[in-house]
């Protein structure tokens, strides 16, 4: 089977595929769609191979039966599906709490949360995934902190000993996807403001975030304008003073009847050294994956700007990580 069969492009594929899997239950699916051996790292842990992915979208559903999927966009890379794309997929979900799990004995609360995942494909199978979920809007809907959550959820695991340990540079393992996207203005430009962030000079946001800027961050938090856009990496990054930014995926594209638009994956590799969102300093090792998705306008001094951005991280990842990294 081919795009050209079932899909008018990668993006329908994936948008496609996402509903057929979730909504329409075909779960079975994932073994013509994913690898046998498939690599997909979240920030709480890395998962290999299709039958593990199979058993974690049960226990997700179970959890949460209504669960639906809305693909926003889809920020693709390459050249042909028969030498391999790259999608940068983001989500709006919802979903009802019905059932026992990870989360907790069942609410019946409603959430809504974003999810942004790069999936590597080669004809219509994904065989490498880097998959990051609004955790910290899922638990604070639910009624948690992040940083409860995460010392919860380490008990229940057996404790620091035996918890699952979290992605990290030292956990992580290679898949088959060593592209880094494309060389389009966009996402050029997207990854050098975020470079300038991460190296101290916040002069960028007022120089490229639109002054009427929308903003999407972990915790489900929407901000406005370049107060809102300071803030959340201010708080971010001094809490991580000295870690190690790295740009690893950048796309941009320029699409009919949509904005430019760029997606970049990148990291923070470092340890938790400063007073900023994450309470007081402990020095443990912290990875944070981030996915930052931009869509640009013509207002800015440079005749362009960020007019909407869209950053996930797992906040009860970093949180897991300090719990367990500390003395």
């Amino acid at each position: 089977m081919t795009f050209n069969d079932r899909w008018s492009d990668f993006p329908d594929y994936i948008i496609g595929i996402t509903k057929e899997i979730w909504e329409d239950r075909g779960i079975s699916t994932l073994h013509d769609y994913y690898a046998p051996q498939i690599v997909v790292r979240s920030p709480a842990s890395v998962v290999i191979g299709n039958q593990s992915v199979i058993g974690a979208t049960m226990a997700t559903l179970a959890e949460f039966p209504d669960r639906t999927l809305l693909g926003e966009d889809v920020i693709w890379s390459g050249e042909s599906s028969e030498t391999g794309l790259l999608s940068s997929h983001r989500l709006l979900s919802t979903a009802t709490h019905l059932g026992d799990g990870v989360y907790g004995k069942a609410t019946g609360k409603k959430l809504t949360y974003r999810i942004m995942a790069d999936c590597h494909a080669t004809g219509i199978t994904i065989d490498d995934e880097w998959l990051i979920r609004d955790q910290g809007a899922i638990v604070r809907q639910l009624g948690w902190t992040p940083e409860a959550y995460a010392a919860d959820l380490i008990e229940r695991e057996g404790g620091r000993d035996t918890a699952t340990r979290p992605l990290t540079p030292e956990t992580d393992r290679s898949g088959p996807y060593g592209g880094r996207g494309n060389d389009n203005e966009w996402g050029v430009r997207l990854a050098e403001t975020l470079t300038r962030i991460m190296g101290a000079d916040l002069r960028v946001i007022r120089e490229n975030y639109d002054r009427a800027a929308q903003l999407e961050y972990p915790g489900g938090v929407t901000g406005h304008s370049h107060g809102a856009a300071d803030r959340f990496w201010m708080q971010l990054r001094a809490a991580f003073p000295d870690a190690e930014f790295t740009v690893d995926h950048v796309i941009g594209r320029d699409d009919p009847m949509m904005p430019p638009r760029a997606a970049v994956r990148w990291s923070l590799w470092g340890r938790h050294k400063g007073w900023g969102g994450f309470g007081t300093p402990t020095g443990a090792m912290v990875y944070v994956m981030g996915i930052t998705h931009a869509e640009f306008g013509p207002w800015g001094p440079n005749g362009w700007s960020i007019r909407r951005e869209w950053t996930v991280y797992d906040e009860t990842a970093i949180w897991k990580q300090i719990h367990l990294g500390a003395p």
